[in-house]
């Protein structure tokens, strides 16, 4: 902020009233504004894996369906009867 550069003093510019002087002349000074302030948002994107047992269950049905099959038989029965005459 401060420059190298030696001014002249009032005393001495009274004898040089036909020189104009140029204070920032082979100076570089700066300015100090006031701070500013950037915002930036990121996003990190993160996979949890959440592990979840599935147990499969199997439950066998047995379903008993009756089905009735005719078988024939054949019999014979012999009556005697006796007459009497």
């Amino acid at each position: 902020m401060f420059c190298n550069q030696e001014f002249p003093m009032a005393s001495d510019m009274s004898d040089n009233s036909n020189q104009t002087m140029d204070m920032n002349q082979g100076c570089n000074q700066s300015i100090m504004s006031c701070p500013q302030e950037r915002c930036v948002h990121k996003e990190f994107h993160h996979t949890i894996e959440h592990v979840v047992p599935i147990n499969t269950r199997i439950i066998n049905h047995h379903i008993y369906h009756h089905v009735y099959k005719p078988v024939y038989t054949c019999c014979e029965e012999n009556v005697c009867s006796e007459t009497n005459c």
